[in-house]
């Protein structure tokens, strides 16, 4: 291993200690609200609180916005009773689908308020020009949507600080639900992509949804009656249990900063609760895709199962955006932590995808937060892997310790990432990385560095070593959570 230098070592230890500083700052704020678990749970299991697991449910795990855009705007067709929809952000004249009549978004909602109440809930933006989108833009949103139509359209300016609410969620008639990481907009990436991720001159974009039906449906409803009760000053009708549609366990996990809503006045931090408890449990495979990764909680799990295998075969595969919008240092920066916690063992593999066959390969933006473990522990929502969906933006993911869908889930977006049928990426997770994850991923990175055209999709995240600024992320987390 090659001597550090001096400032090498200064900046791990700077980046140690701010990281533990992080996490005091967190655990301080936990143990004032009473959520003490959620920062030390025991390992494995459900996260406790309400909403509770609840059986009998149905799940359709939608991979790519072609996928989940049809059934959404299918779902918000059929609607008998009503629409409810909360976001980021959403673009009014965003194409759902992209045949030769498109469903636009706009038009889809005003023509089922037509008959139904359709109520959208989306974040009132930032309150000066630093971050997107502006105030006055999600205005001009707002009045887009409503205008002379039935839909009402609210803005949720309840955030803390430079944070803001990230959840996506749409829930038809109580009885169907969608959860995921897939804004209904073209701000910042156009959503639409296919699992194909086609060179289209601009970036792509890889997401990861769920539609729902069951009991669990009831929990993403109520959810929605709560922030609009809180922001419309509507109260809604009491939601309607929802009978059995399926064999899946699902439990609804949320982030809700403390303070936010006075119906909630603890807040909900079981998102953080659920990834410690799946992570510190596992003995085989962690696999991860996400947006960022430089929560300290998270990141002091990892490196600890790298250092300390549970077993031989132990591996740790990442997949994140080569250019995250932000945070992309921050995330290095981790990462670079968990090189040096792996040491030589060979266990830790971050990979990024790229799109290409065109005049030039085009980074596919991978916007989708998903969290599988042994193939008996799956999450899929909105939180990002950051102090902001931990602790400080509203976020909402769906949590299954099914076995049978979450194997059947890594399995699909394996076969799509090494662009094999699902029949060869089968078998054993660690002979699967190391036959086919690492030749290829390593083979497509050092034609990069040659300056060769891409021939695979998956390469080697760039940017990643031993010394990849190690103060970056756990400062960044100290001063946003501040």
């Amino acid at each position: 291993m090659p001597t550090k230098s001096p400032f090498d070592v200064a900046d791990g230890a700077l980046g140690q200690l701010v990281e533990r500083l992080t996490i005091a700052h967190h655990r301080r704020r936990l143990r004032h609200v009473g959520w003490m678990p959620a920062s030390d749970p025991m390992s494995g299991g459900w996260a406790v609180g309400d909403p509770p697991p609840r059986p009998s449910n149905a799940v359709a795990v939608l991979i790519d916005g072609a996928e989940a855009f049809r059934a959404m705007a299918v779902a918000i067709a059929d609607a008998r009773s009503h629409v409810h929809l909360t976001g980021w952000h959403v673009t009014p004249d965003f194409a759902l689908t992209r045949d030769a009549n498109p469903t636009v978004l706009r038009r889809l909602l005003v023509e089922a308020a037509a008959r139904v109440p359709v109520r959208v809930l989306v974040w009132a933006g930032a309150p000066l020009p630093i971050l997107r989108p502006w105030r006055r833009d999600v205005r001009k949103v707002r009045d887009q949507l409503a205008g002379e139509s039935r839909v009402q359209c609210v803005l949720d300016a309840r955030e803390r600080p430079m944070h803001c609410h990230h959840e996506k969620t749409i829930v038809i008639d109580d009885r169907v639900a969608f959860v995921g990481g897939i804004d209904l907009t073209n701000l910042d990436g156009d959503r639409w992509d296919t699992q194909d991720h086609p060179s289209r001159g601009a970036k792509g974009w890889h997401d990861v949804a769920a539609r729902i039906s069951g009991p669990a449906v009831q929990d993403v409803a109520e959810n929605f009656a709560m922030r609009w009760q809180a922001i419309a000053g509507e109260t809604l009708p009491p939601v309607a249990s929802t009978p059995a549609a399926g064999d899946v366990e699902l439990q609804v996990v949320r982030t809700v900063p403390d303070g936010m809503y006075p119906q909630l006045p603890r807040g909900d931090f079981r998102i953080l609760e659920s990834y410690l408890r799946a992570l510190r449990a596992a003995q085989r495979v962690i696999y991860l895709e996400n947006q960022f990764l430089w929560s300290p909680e998270i990141l002091a799990v990892l490196r600890a199962k790298l250092a300390n295998p549970p077993t031989p075969d132990f591996r740790l595969v990442l997949l994140l955006p080569a250019k995250p919008d932000t945070g992309g240092d921050d995330t290095r920066g981790q990462l670079g932590t968990l090189v040096q916690a792996d040491g030589d063992g060979g266990r830790l593999l971050a990979c990024t995808l790229y799109a290409i066959g065109g005049e030039k390969d085009w980074p596919v933006y991978l916007h989708a937060k998903v969290g599988i473990v042994d193939d008996a522990w799956m999450t899929i929502g909105s939180a990002n892997l950051n102090e902001h969906s931990l602790f400080n933006d509203t976020e909402m993911n769906l949590v299954t310790h099914d076995p049978r869908l979450a194997q059947q889930t890594r399995l699909r977006l394996w076969a799509e990432h090494l662009q094999r049928p699902v029949s060869e990426v089968a078998g054993d997770p660690a002979d699967v990385i190391e036959r086919l994850w690492k030749p290829i991923a390593q083979e497509q990175a050092e034609r990069r560095k040659r300056g060769e055209r891409a021939t695979h999709r998956l390469t080697m995240l760039p940017g990643v070593s031993r010394r990849s600024g190690l103060l970056l992320g756990p400062l960044q987390g100290l001063v946003l959570d501040a």
